[in-house]
């Protein structure tokens, strides 16, 4: 990790972990009884893994900041769960039919979020399946009761409330219009912030959002969606 080199390029640290996103005031959505994570793509058939097997893979912790693309970033912060790369391994390369070369990983979350990240990003040894915050279970707000944490990459690749994770042989087609097109690779360290545009030359647009979206986004912090009723 980079934690002597400081801040990356264009940030500013924050006091605490603010609940920070594009669902604004919306309340976290609501942990089913029985959380799972459908794996899906290029796997011979999808594949349903309860996250109550994921104890039962190797743990590991990190320290690690979080640094979202607005602006701030969130330090010292220690995260625990299973490698992104234990779990790649032990559930996802078994169930692919031989020889797929897997390119793209996508990320969905619960709250209708996703994130498209080369397969490369996502087996660096610092990317967790984190269930653990600071010693203690994630909360609603930042992502329970499973969330991606990719610290080398902004905070949008790294998907809270994780329900889905689809890989791929080819890049998925991008759908977003070029004024909020993500950059491919999201990297911290070299100030990928958009697609089309120097990330140097969007840092005042993006954070003169922060004040607003952290306003709405706290209106929905420490609240839970009511879960579906039963069908």
């Amino acid at each position: 990790m980079h934690e002597e080199r400081g801040l990356p390029p264009g940030q500013r640290q924050v006091e605490g972990f603010p609940r920070f996103g594009a669902h604004l005031a919306r309340p976290a959505p609501a942990v089913p009884a029985h959380p799972v994570i459908e794996l899906g793509g290029a796997l011979s058939e999808p594949v349903e893994f309860p996250l109550s097997q994921l104890p039962g893979l190797p743990r590991t912790e990190i320290a690690a900041d979080f640094h979202c693309v607005a602006g701030w970033s969130a330090t010292g912060l220690r995260w625990e769960g299973v490698s992104f790369a234990t779990f790649y391994r032990a559930v996802v390369e078994p169930a692919l039919p031989p020889g797929t070369a897997i390119t793209h990983v996508v990320c969905r979350g619960l709250d209708g979020w996703r994130s498209v990240q080369t397969v490369e990003d996502a087996m660096a040894d610092d990317v967790l399946l984190a269930e653990h915050l600071d010693g203690r279970p994630l909360d609603g707000d930042h992502g329970a009761p499973v969330r991606l944490v990719s610290p080398r990459q902004y905070g949008h690749f790294s998907v809270k409330h994780l329900c889905g994770i689809d890989v791929l042989t080819a890049a998925p087609a991008c759908t977003e219009g070029p004024l909020l097109r993500p950059h491919p690779r999201g990297r911290v360290w070299e100030e990928e912030r958009h697609g089309l545009v120097p990330g140097r030359l969007v840092r005042p647009v993006y954070r003169a959002l922060i004040a607003p979206i952290r306003a709405l986004s706290a209106r929905g912090a420490g609240r839970t969606a009511a879960p579906a009723p039963p069908r």
